[in-house]
């Protein structure tokens, strides 16, 4: 587990303001949570992703975490931070070559492609993490919620997180961790906010795992459930 970086002070924590994307084919589009201070800011949904870049610049988003690859195979088998997570038993999807999504006739690797583009869309003011960010840098960064579920799970002491149970689940962890969840009325929307969650935790310095190395992309996961800012 990577070393967490220096904790901000509690004027930092409550003006910081992150981002959380779940990802979705061209169809469902983008749903995003901004958190401010650890608590719901906002929400946007749209299927473009030059629209949401801006979003999250107008909202002066420090960090940006994502729930889509980073980085596509090059050899057609799972990347290194995918085979690492299935080695600690969280399932994921296993990227293929971006000429493999392509060419599906089906397109089932849309989304995965829309991903794409928003990291490009973000790229000029949030360019994608290498690792742990440092303090204050702006970054986006790859992160997944069914694995955000798993390593809080494990640090609770909970069961395993199940899929069959992930909407009951992830809305728990949101409310264990000081989050309303009025407005957050579908499983996007709480997978943004998870991955709101662990952007959060990264830009306070808090406790984190990153999964994979630089070359196929890393993928930053909260492993505790992080300590709100003292008023």
């Amino acid at each position: 587990m990577a070393a967490p970086v220096p904790q901000q002070t509690s004027a930092e924590a409550r003006s910081l303001c992150v981002v959380g994307v779940d990802v979705g084919g061209e169809r469902k589009g983008f749903h995003a949570v901004a958190l401010r201070g650890g608590g719901l800011q906002g929400r946007h949904t749209t299927s473009d992703a030059a629209e949401l870049a801006q979003w999250c610049r107008s909202l002066g988003a420090r960090l940006i975490g994502v729930d889509a690859p980073c980085r596509w195979s090059t050899d057609g088998r799972a990347r290194p931070a995918e085979r690492e997570l299935m080695a600690e038993g969280i399932q994921c999807f296993a990227s293929p070559s971006r000429e493999r999504a392509l060419e599906h006739p089906s397109n089932y690797y849309g989304w995965m492609l829309r991903g794409e583009a928003l990291y490009r869309a973000l790229e000029p003011s949030h360019p994608l993490a290498s690792g742990l960010p440092s303090p204050g840098q702006r970054c986006c960064f790859e992160t997944f919620p069914h694995a955000i579920t798993c390593e809080l799970h494990r640090s609770l002491g909970l069961e395993p997180a199940a899929a069959s149970r992930k909407r009951l689940e992830r809305r728990a962890l949101l409310e264990l961790c000081g989050l309303a969840c009025g407005q957050l009325s579908s499983i996007d929307w709480i997978d943004a906010a998870l991955c709101a969650l662990a952007a959060d935790q990264a830009a306070r310095g808090g406790p984190c795992r990153v999964y994979g190395e630089v070359s196929s992309g890393v993928l930053i996961v909260p492993t505790q459930v992080p300590s709100r800012p003292n008023p």
